[in-house]
């Protein structure tokens, strides 16, 4: 899995919070665990394969808000007590 963080600039509240998820869920339907914060300005979600950039973008800059830029890492579950 991999956890991809977008960074935007524009969100001022809990509205805007919730375009940014309807717009990453559409641009990316297996999309897990999406998220927003306007407070980190950035948006995370879990997915199986690497996100493409590009897509994201054009689905962010569409909504009107600042597309900061991306990062994604390997993602691992955690566990209970720190077990696999």
């Amino acid at each position: 899995m991999y956890k991809t963080t977008i960074k935007i600039d524009g969100m001022m509240c809990g509205m805007c919070e919730t375009h940014i998820c309807d717009a990453i869920r559409n641009a990316v339907p297996s999309a897990k665990k999406v998220s927003a914060s306007k407070g980190k300005k950035e948006a995370t979600f879990l997915t199986e394969e690497e996100a493409d950039a590009g897509s994201l973008k054009a689905a962010i800059d569409a909504t009107g808000y600042t597309w900061l830029g991306i990062t994604s890492e390997p993602y691992e579950k955690k566990s209970l007590f720190g077990r696999k």
